[in-house]
This record gives C-alpha cells, sequence and structure tokens, in this order.
C-alpha cells in the first residue's frame, strides 16, 4: 500500500534508521564511527521520532495494541542500546545489537502498524495526524555519509 502523505516525514526517518542498520550490519565504517553515528542519529532524529510516534500516532493505533506495547518497549531498549554503545570500550556487541533491533522495529512500524492505520483510519484523521507530525516535526537528516 502507498504511504499515506501524513506518515512521509516519519517514514523518511526510517530510510535514514535502516542505512544506519545496513552499514552497522556490513561493518561499512570502524566500530568508533559507527559509535558515533548511533549517537547522533539519536541526538537528531531518533529521540524526537519516538517522540512524536508515541505522542502522536500510537494512540491512534486502537487495533494494534500488542503490537504499539511492543514498539514502545523496543523505543526504550534502543534508547538503552545508545547509552551503553556510548560507554562501551568495544562496541561491537551492542552495534549489532542495535543494528538488528532498529531494523526490526522499522519493519514493523512500516509493514505492519502504519500500514494498519491507513486502512483503519478516515482520510480526516489521517489529514490531522498529518497536522500534528507535521507541528511537531523538525526534519533534521541525520548525515549518514
Amino acid at each position: 500500500m502507498k504511504r499515506h502523505a501524513s506518515l512521509i516525514p516519519l517514514s523518511h526517518d526510517h530510510q535514514h534508521g535502516l542505512a544506519l542498520a545496513v552499514m552497522i550490519d556490513r561493518r561499512l565504517r570502524p566500530d568508533e564511527e559507527l559509535a558515533r553515528k548511533v549517537a547522533a542519529m539519536w541526538e537528531g532524529e531518533l529521540r524526537d521520532h519516538f517522540a512524536i510516534e508515541e505522542r502522536d500516532v500510537f494512540p491512534l493505533a486502537s487495533g494494534e495494541r500488542e503490537l504499539v506495547e511492543r514498539l514502545v518497549g523496543e523505543h526504550r531498549e534502543l534508547e538503552r542500546l545508545v547509552g551503553e554503545i556510548a560507554a562501551a570500550e568495544d562496541p561491537r556487541a551492542k552495534l549489532e545489537e542495535f543494528g538488528k533491533l532498529l531494523s526490526t522495529h522499522i519493519r514493523s512500524e512500516e509493514r505492519r502498524l502504519f500500514e494498519a492505520m491507513q486502512a483503519a483510519l478516515s482520510e480526516e484523521e489521517m489529514v490531522e495526524l498529518g497536522r500534528k507530525i507535521g507541528d511537531a516535526y523538525d526534519p533534521q537528516a541525520c548525515d549518514l555519509t
């Protein structure tokens, strides 16, 4: 299903997150550089992204309570891993854990949550959601180069 315009800013963030997960999985950068990229993405994108989802998106997914609870738990786990990566002398294992969880988390939101919401919510509800996201959203693309 085509992504509704109201969710596109979040989907763009998801693309950045998946790019980082691929970098981690394929070891496209040294571990120390990847750890810095994780911290930069947390500060520049993920923290606000999670807040927008939890405040504006998740409450509208009334038919997906179990999924939403799992996604919120994954937000907390990803947040914890960011701190552990920053504190680790050798961040490799935590980077791998972070990359795998971030990838599966994003895919669940895109493939399950967003699809279910687009099917269940009216056009008016989606437009209102888009307004809330737009009002709260300060798009700061995380530079992954």
